[in-house]
């Protein structure tokens, strides 16, 4: 039996979910959004200091599942692609761990839909969306290496059936025993030369996960070294061969759900800033970026990523340069919101159980994880370029 067929869920303590069946009438725009805001207000809020300090929500994220908010954006739940970031986003505002873990099941979901593999459109994908099963995505390498930034580190060789793939990976989030994650190899033709990548699912249970140093925030996200050694991946394995194409196909919507992480971590810490303007507000009105700025940038940068979110696969350089600036507008946001959020609050604001320096740390992840600030305005700039008009002799005044 294929590796894929054979992934089970990690963690039993979810609950009871329904049967999986596709296009769930019961899974609404309301109810999905109702849903995830009630989770978001309730267990998940109680929890976000202790995922801060390295709890993994998994039970957290099959409630999530089983209200909809991981499979809204799937062809087979009406492509919702800004339910998707809305209810990603209200998650967000109560803890950021939790929304990134969200991302990464989402792209994962996105590409065992897209590869068009029986053996992972099924049953897998159904659990998957559902979340009775999880699994995370390890392209930060590959999607850096595509840019030209880094080579790429999982090499694989064809072999009869498939391909042996060896390599590591330094981290990869949303991972653990019995669960799995999306991840791309370079394949090692004559001379030691890389022909092309391939897209593959990674079991866990096939590779050895390395515990990763501490990190500064995002403790909970249940993030490992990933080394792989000689491992066979087989054709019911395979998301896309090659992988490059695939990848720019979903480029825009990998980065476009991204955005939920950013717009809830910005409104968590404009929550933080009201909720001291009563007390606070006669000495806070000398600070830059009150609320009501940042609620009305917040208010006209959702708006734009929703309008984005209705045509996730546009094609087009200009589309997909409109992404990559919202995601960075996005991240800049929640990098000045969080700040000022801790100003406003002042020394409450700076205690290790205070809200406000959570989301700090939890900004900076967001502006730089993978597409992080920088490689966003590299690829913009790389892409500006190609689209210029060729100024000729002639031509020129």
């Amino acid at each position: 039996m294929s590796s894929a067929l054979a992934l089970r869920p990690a963690d039993d303590s979810v609950g009871p979910v329904p049967p999986a069946t596709p296009n769930r009438p019961d899974w609404t725009d309301e109810a999905v959004l109702a849903g995830a805001k009630a989770i978001a207000d309730g267990p998940l809020s109680a929890a976000a200091a202790e995922i801060d300090r390295g709890a993994y929500p998994l039970e957290i994220l099959g409630r999530l599942g089983g209200v909809g908010a991981l499979a809204v954006h799937l062809d087979r739940h009406g492509g919702r692609f800004g339910l998707s970031v809305a209810a990603m986003q209200a998650a967000s505002r109560a803890c950021g761990a939790t929304g990134f873990l969200m991302w990464c099941h989402d792209v994962c979901g996105l590409y065992l839909e897209q590869s068009g593999n029986a053996a992972l459109t099924g049953a897998v994908l159904d659990d998957h969306a559902a979340g009775r099963s999880f699994g995370g995505t390890a392209l930060s390498n590959p999607m850096k290496a595509f840019a030209g930034i880094e080579p790429i580190l999982l090499r694989a060789r064809r072999v009869p059936g498939g391909y042996r793939v060896s390599g590591m990976l330094p981290w990869v989030s949303h991972i653990g025993p019995g669960q799995y994650c999306g991840a791309i190899a370079g394949v090692v033709g004559a001379n030691d030369t890389i022909s092309h990548e391939i897209m593959f699912v990674l079991a866990c249970d096939r590779a050895e996960l390395r515990p990763c140093p501490h990190f500064s925030g995002m403790e909970g996200t249940s993030t490992w070294g990933v080394r792989l050694d000689d491992l066979f991946v087989g054709h019911d394995d395979l998301i896309a061969d090659p992988a490059r194409p695939f990848i720019g196909r979903i480029r825009g919507a990998f980065i476009l759900l991204q955005c939920g992480m950013g717009l809830g971590v910005a409104e968590g810490s404009l929550d933080a800033m009201l909720a001291v303007e009563e007390t606070l507000g006669h000495v806070n009105q000398f600070l830059d970026d009150r609320p009501d700025a940042i609620a009305a940038e917040l208010t006209e940068l959702r708006a734009r990523v929703m309008r984005l979110a209705e045509t996730p696969f546009d094609g087009s350089t200009d589309y997909l340069i409109d992404v990559l600036d919202a995601r960075t507008q996005v991240s800049e946001l929640a990098l000045r919101a969080s700040q000022s959020s801790l100003l406003h609050q002042g020394a409450r604001g700076y205690l290790m159980s205070a809200a406000p320096q959570r989301r700090i740390r939890e900004a900076h992840f967001v502006a730089i994880v993978t597409p992080a600030i920088k490689h966003l305005r590299w690829e913009m700039a790389r892409l500006s370029r190609e689209t210029l008009p060729t100024v000729t002799e002639g031509s020129r005044a």
